[in-house]
């Protein structure tokens, strides 16, 4: 199975490609196998291992593979930040998905991604380019919505925006789920736990990652209950295709802390 080596044992960084936009600089790297996704001064945002990109290489990606999972039989997804779009290829590839909708601020990332980083112009996907916090409220209702919206300087602003992440959660179908990459405090907590806890009114799971990470997986509904026996049964199901399992990361589960 394809894995990083250890960083004294990658080889040279090659620049792929660099544009630059009114947000700053965009740049696709190659060490090896490997094309990284890199915002600024080298923040990297996402990992394509290029023979399969829609390989998960980092345990956050496959935490929030995970949290598509909770749903029994998802037809569509709404993205809010792409990435190198492996995520999204990933869901593409492995979930009954009839149609896929991101956000995507930057319009040269989308362009990068398909040149350089393998996303696939599959007719299920749409791209569409603009803030989602403020195109959200255009968006179809999904199953699936996934928030993964981070600049080079950390998670934007929507991450602690009451009224968006709650829009959010509007926006799911009955029994859907929203994934939310959170940052995580020293204290191992989400990023504005508090917040959290009271807009979700503690009714959500955590999955801490080994990134530092927390993802966060909010049901539609208060009476929605995640179902930890049915998500052992997808995972064994699905691993020999994903090619992982994901069962420490079901392990790592918890209620809202």
């Amino acid at each position: 199975m394809p894995g990083l080596p250890p960083v004294d044992q990658m080889p040279e960084p090659v620049l792929i490609a660099e544009v630059h936009d009114a947000h700053g600089v965009i740049q696709v790297v190659e060490m090896g196998a490997y094309r990284f996704l890199e915002f600024g001064e080298a923040i990297e945002q996402s990992c394509v291992y290029m023979p399969d990109p829609s390989w998960l290489e980092y345990d956050y990606t496959r935490a929030m593979l995970l949290g598509a999972l909770c749903h029994e039989h998802p037809e569509t997804a709404l993205f809010l930040g792409l990435g190198a779009g492996n995520l999204t290829q990933a869901c593409l590839k492995f979930l009954p998905l009839d149609d896929v909708e991101v956000i995507e601020l930057r319009a040269d990332v989308p362009r990068l991604a398909m040149e350089h980083m393998g996303l696939a112009d599959d007719p299920r996907l749409t791209i569409r380019i603009g803030d989602a916090l403020e195109l959200l409220e255009s968006a179809e209702k999904t199953d699936l919505l996934f928030v993964d919206l981070y600049t080079d300087h950390g998670p934007a602003m929507g991450h602690l925006a009451w009224r968006f992440l709650e829009n959010c959660q509007k926006q799911l179908n009955p029994g859907g789920w929203l994934i939310i990459n959170q940052w995580a405090g020293n204290d191992g907590k989400p990023l504005g736990a508090p917040l959290l806890r009271g807009l979700f009114h503690r009714h959500y799971w955590e999955c801490p990652v080994k990134e530092g990470n927390v993802v966060l997986l909010v049901p539609a509904d208060i009476d929605q209950e995640l179902d930890l026996d049915e998500l052992h049964r997808r995972n064994a199901a699905l691993a020999p295709q994903f090619g992982y399992s994901l069962e420490s990361l079901i392990k790592a589960v918890r209620p809202a802390s």
